[in-house]
């Protein structure tokens, strides 16, 4: 199956960013932090139907699972990526509408998908009551991912559901606060970051970068940040493990799951993340001075 990567936006989101979508005040969100194996395709995917199953008894809406969380992530080569890869029509993507069908579920997730000629995308989809919403494919590749991957080339989509207006974005992606800050001005108000941190370095005792920069991206563009986190080791890599929701002002509102698998619950009021002002005198975005920044564009 072919697709092509567009942007899934509601027509009409002013030039500043701010929606004028006035959807539920209050969501209930999910993140499954699981232990992911690519040798263990089938226990994986129990991993999932359990938290989808444990989201919808405990009333979540929302629900987001890690980075590649149907097909693990530490391939031997592009040979084992590719083979591990679906189309959309695949029984994967078929597997993520009937759970999000069947649990009533707006649900983010990732997996490989199969492209064009031999090609392969760490992909991120988002379905909404069984129907298949938007689908990302993850532009900046990290480390071996480009031994496997091939990267996208369209912008990250910002879909209004009936649980809010969310961007989706997978993961390396958040490093870069311009491709963050253009969800924002498109008027996200969740941004959903399925992630694989591997554990690697700190910038600190008790400091993970990952999330520094995460809490960063939520305050500075005033939006709910979420990142679902994957943990255990995998073919010898170990994994950070940092879940997390963090509000519009920069707070973690989840207790940490470092190292572990778990679940995190978390009530987003979305009006927080539609009023950008700053103080009495100052605005996110209005204070903006976008002739000014030119140069972040060059190449």
């Amino acid at each position: 199956m072919t697709t092509v990567e567009t942007p899934v936006e509601t027509p009409g989101t002013p030039a500043g960013g701010v929606s004028p979508r006035r959807g539920p005040q209050t969501v209930r969100l999910g993140i499954g932090q699981l232990r992911i194996d690519v040798d263990d395709p089938a226990g994986t995917w129990h991993a999932v139907e359990q938290t989808a199953a444990r989201a919808a008894a405990e009333g979540v809406e929302l629900l987001v699972l890690p980075e590649l969380a149907a097909c693990g992530y530490v391939f031997a080569d592009h040979a084992e990526a590719l083979a591990r890869s679906e189309d959309l029509d695949g029984p994967t993507v078929a597997a993520y509408r009937e759970l999000s069908r069947r649990h009533g579920l707006v649900l983010a997730a990732g997996f490989a998908e199969r492209g064009e000629a031999g090609r392969v995308h760490n992909s991120a989809l988002l379905v909404e009551d069984g129907e298949l919403r938007a689908v990302y494919r993850k532009a900046h590749l990290w480390d071996a991912e480009k031994l496997y991957f091939t990267p996208g080339s369209a912008p990250a989509p910002v879909v209004d559901t009936r649980v809010g207006r969310l961007g989706l974005m997978i993961c390396y992606d958040l490093e870069f606060p311009e491709f963050v800050r253009d969800v924002a001005l498109r008027g996200a108000e969740v941004l959903l970051a399925p992630s694989n941190w591997p554990t690697e370095h700190s910038p600190g005792p008790g400091l993970v970068a990952e999330t520094i920069k995460s809490q960063a991206n939520a305050a500075c563009n005033r939006i709910w940040m979420v990142v679902a986190d994957r943990t255990g080791v995998e073919r010898g890599q170990h994994w950070v493990g940092g879940s997390m929701v963090c509000d519009p002002l920069g707070a973690i509102v989840t207790e940490p799951v470092l190292g572990r698998e778990g679940w995190l619950v978390a009530d987003l009021d979305l009006a927080r993340a539609r009023d950008k002002t700053v103080t009495s005198r100052n605005h996110a975005f209005g204070d903006r001075r976008p002739e000014l920044y030119g140069g972040i564009l060059s190449p």
